[in-house]
């Protein structure tokens, strides 16, 4: 590990904190700081497990330029500290356009400050739903599948990659996103700044809170393990998403900033891929067959504004270039919520309800 000074913006979050132990983990040696403003639900209840395993906290806000002056020095910064919420984005645009877009910039200052690198965790939102749902589709028994033999650009059996179109409504969460890729590659550009973009769909795993719109496979566990009823918004319950286990992410992290020069500049699709994928339905049966536990879940047949009918990340490029797959299939990823949500029961449920 060439680094010695990491900052994790976000650090406190899900992908943040999990990103932070492994790291410290494996190289204990370096000095992590998790900067966070705890505003996200359950994000107080990483504190002690970064503590107990050596990173430093700051407390502060990414919109802040003077939260982010850090006189003894950084040479990596791993941006994760989005507002990622398509729902709040909504109600509070505001709010989510500062912590996205200005908080992205503020690290990128920081960067060239110090003349650290960076690493910064985007979205598959930044492409466009419309465009998404324009792609045919066959409804079966349990999803919804691509229909095959159409030609797009950037679509194919393999899902979704990078030259698939960015042009259109995108939601207000995937347009600050695709701002702060293009604020990232100026600064690159510009200040000579090292770093890599990765576009990731749906992380889940263990110490998330998940969210109807965010983190939504933990969220579906959630509701089964303490019974407490859903929706199915639109399609039926037949959605699909490709899922990736937060351990399989942080992998793709380490052995990217092991050889940063050879992801230099590069935009990667971050994805379970065809290897983890699953609708609704068939993630309500797997919760069900897991917990025991049978819940209401009600039935919404508008969509609401940007939800797609399927989103399949095509990793390949990334898989090329890095060496890097997936390796936790969808089953093992929702067994993995459910033994930390019977281990650490009492305090989820205080946090949640």
């Amino acid at each position: 590990m060439k680094y010695r000074q990491i900052l994790i913006a976000g650090g406190c979050g899900f992908i943040g904190s999990s990103l932070g132990i492994f790291l410290k983990n494996k190289y204990p040696c370096v000095d992590i700081t998790a900067l966070d403003n705890l505003k996200r639900r359950g994000s107080e209840l990483n504190l002690a497990r970064l503590k107990d395993n050596g990173i430093r906290f700051v407390h502060g806000d990414v919109r802040n330029p003077e939260d982010l002056s850090f006189e003894r020095g950084v040479d990596l910064v791993i941006e994760c500290s989005a507002e990622p919420s398509v729902i709040a984005g909504m109600d509070n645009p505001v709010y989510m356009i500062h912590t996205n877009m200005s908080g992205a910039v503020n690290c990128l200052e920081l960067c060239r400050r110090h003349k650290a690198d960076i690493v910064f965790l985007s979205t598959s939102r930044v492409y466009p739903y419309r465009a998404i749902n324009n792609i045919p589709v066959v409804e079966t028994g349990t999803r919804l599948t691509w229909k095959s033999g159409r030609r797009l650009q950037g679509w194919s059996s393999h899902g979704i990659n990078e030259e698939f179109t960015t042009q259109g409504p995108k939601t207000l969460y995937g347009a600050t996103k695709l701002s702060s890729e293009m604020f990232m590659h100026e600064y690159m550009d510009r200040y000579g700044i090292r770093g890599v973009i990765n576009r990731c769909g749906v992380i889940a795993g263990p110490w998330q809170f998940g969210k109807v719109d965010q983190g939504v496979f933990t969220l579906w566990m959630l509701a089964h393990y303490f019974k407490r009823s859903l929706h199915y918004i639109g399609f039926k319950g037949k959605q699909v998403r490709d899922i990736l286990h937060v351990s399989d992410l942080c992998r793709l992290i380490d052995l990217q900033i092991s050889d940063i020069g050879r992801v230099n500049g590069k935009v990667f699709n971050v994805g379970g891929g065809l290897k983890a994928n699953l609708s609704l339905l068939e993630t309500t049966n797997l919760c069900r067959r897991i917990t025991g536990n049978k819940v209401v879940i009600k039935k919404q047949a508008e969509c609401r504004p940007g939800d797609v009918g399927i989103f399949i990340t095509d990793t390949r490029m990334v898989q090329r270039e890095t060496g890097w797959h997936v390796r936790e299939p969808a089953e093992v990823i929702l067994d993995d919520i459910y033994r930390w949500i019977c281990v650490n029961e009492r305090q989820i449920k205080k946090t949640l309800f």
